[in-house]
Parts: C-alpha cells; structure tokens; sequence
C-alpha cells in the first residue's frame, strides 16, 4: 500500500460505475451477470476516478475469480453516516462518506484469510496467478484518498468488500474525460502495435485504445508468443508490454531480444511498482520508456501516439521509472 501520485478531483461515483459497467461484463464474461445499483441522491466524492476505475476493475477480476462456475457481481453504491460508534468499528473517523460495494456469491474466505488480504503479496491465487497487489493497493488509494476499505465475507457464501470514502461539499464539474480522448488525432498510416500482457484485460484496454487512435494491434499473452513476432518480418512500430511476464523473459529481456533484428524498435513497458528493478532502476535504452499502473487512459493514449511519431526516440531513453 505504497503511497501513490493521486489527482483528486470532485466526482460522480454513480456515473463512473455506470460508464465502466460494459467494460466490467466483457471482462468478467457472459456466465457472470452485472448488476449495478446506484443510490439515488448520492453524494459526491473528492478522488482520482483513474485510480477508483482501476480499483472497481481489480475488485470485480477478484469476484469473477472467485466463481469459477459462475454467479453474479453486484456493485452497489450508497451514502453512510457514520457516528463515532461506527466509525470506531471501521477504523475511521466520523462523518459522512459514500461506500462503493462489489459483492459476489463465490467461495468465500475464512476468517484467518479475511486478516491478510491487504498484505503486499499475499493472494490466494495459484502461483503465477496472482501478484498479491491487487487489494493491497486498493487498500493504499483508500487511505490515501482519506477513506478506508473493509471486506466482509463467508465461506460457500461469497464476498463484499467497501471502499469508502469522504463526502465532497461541492459541485462536480460537467464531465471533461472524453474530450481528451477525441482530440487525439487518428492515425492514417497503418502503424501497428505489439501488446504482450498475460492479463487479459489490460491487453483488451491496450486494444481499445490503439482501435480508437486508428492504430493496429497484434496480442501477444507471454514473452516467447511476443518474441516469435518479434522475430518475424511483421511492420512492428511500437512494443507495448508488461514487465512481468510469463514465457521464459521478462518484459525488459524480451524487449532487448527483439532489439537485436529490431534496432530501432521503440518500446513501451507497463510496470507496477514491484516490477521497477526488473528495468535496471530507470536506465532505459533509447526509444524505451515507462508507464506505471495504473494508468488513466487518455495518458496511455497520448503516450502511444507521442513514441509512435518521436522522430528523435534519445529523450524517451531518459525518462526514469516513477
């Protein structure tokens, strides 16, 4: 639960949940159900909305992990008062905050799992499956953001974990996020993209975005699939990838493997925090540069087209890890 770079902003909880529920089913798959109740009347809140879409993302992959044979999630917003009763159960201070709640009817934890959730590194995932990150970086953003995170849950009954967070005494702005988004330029001259992620939501974000800025893409889900394009005659202008990979290499070591028949490759990595010593402390070769997660779309967007076009990639090869 490192500390993170937040950029607050008054938001509408309820809109956000709304405009990522699409998102959220194509993730999870047709034999998950979603359903989304928003509180009527809900108050504002004062947080950085790419970090709490990342945390919903997170919270509804650990739901849908958790029903292997399928069920439903539920996200469930709602405003709560807590007197100083309350806000001593919840290891908060009193006052009035607005609680965003996914629940599942998985398997359920017991109590001594329950105690370590917000652990770095603790997961209860298969080894390979899970960094342990997930929860504990939520866990981070809500104190950070003044709030809290608490998870209750029952073995053979399913699980809800809260975040909560301050009511905002103020007005939200109208809504500005998409109007980065269609400035961006499109692009006409059939640049491709290389993704390689195991994770198959971000390779379909990565996607979404690279679809929209007019770009192709080619997937890759492990470092061995990614250096087998690599390695073949496909136009390649940019490598987007994950550090930590499955496949024999990690993102930096596949990168560089590319490099030898690709000396020009430009190369986006996408890294957590955990990752950072992978890329040998922010020494980077030129035309290589680092976006850390999570990241607001419209920053990997503009990213994207910025290495694309870099006629001189020497300053991207300066850029430090975060």
């Amino acid at each position: 639960s490192r500390r993170q770079t937040l950029d607050p902003k008054p938001t509408d909880v309820n809109r956000l949940v709304s405009g990522m529920q699409e998102l959220i089913q194509r993730t999870v798959g047709p034999a998950i159900p979603v359903e989304v109740v928003g509180a009527s009347g809900l108050w504002p809140a004062l947080v950085d909305p790419p970090q709490l879409e990342n945390a919903l993302l997170n919270l509804c992959i650990n739901a849908r992990d958790a029903m292997p044979d399928g069920g439903r999630i539920t996200v469930e917003t709602a405003n709560k008062w807590l007197d100083e009763r309350a806000a001593r159960q919840h290891d908060m201070p009193e006052g009035q905050y607005l609680s965003l709640c996914v629940t599942d009817t998985g398997t359920g934890m017991p109590p001594d799992v329950v105690a370590r959730v917000f652990e770095p590194f603790f997961t209860t995932k298969p080894l390979g499956e899970g960094t342990g990150l997930g929860l504990s970086m939520i866990y981070g953003f809500a104190q950070q953001s003044g709030g809290q995170v608490r998870i209750y849950s029952e073995v053979g009954r399913g699980t809800t974990v809260c975040v909560y967070l301050p009511r905002h005494y103020g007005e939200i702005a109208e809504d500005t996020g998409d109007e980065v988004a269609t400035t961006l330029p499109r692009s006409e001259q059939g640049e491709t993209v290389l993704v390689v992620d195991d994770e198959p939501t971000v390779r379909m974000l990565v996607n979404d975005i690279l679809e929209d800025l007019g770009y192709t893409a080619i997937e890759a889900a492990d470092s061995a699939a990614g250096l087998k394009v690599l390695q073949s005659d496909v136009r390649i202008d940019l490598l987007v990838t994950d550090v930590g990979l499955p496949g024999g290499m990690n993102g930096r070591q596949m990168a560089d493997a590319g490099r030898v028949t690709r000396p020009d490759l430009k190369v986006l990595f996408i890294t957590g925090y955990a990752e950072n010593s992978i890329l040998g402390n922010g020494h980077l070769a030129p035309g290589m540069a680092v976006l850390t997660k999570p990241f607001a779309v419209d920053t990997m967007s503009a990213r994207i087209r910025s290495m694309i076009e870099a006629s001189d990639a020497g300053p991207l090869g300066r850029r430090l890890v975060p």
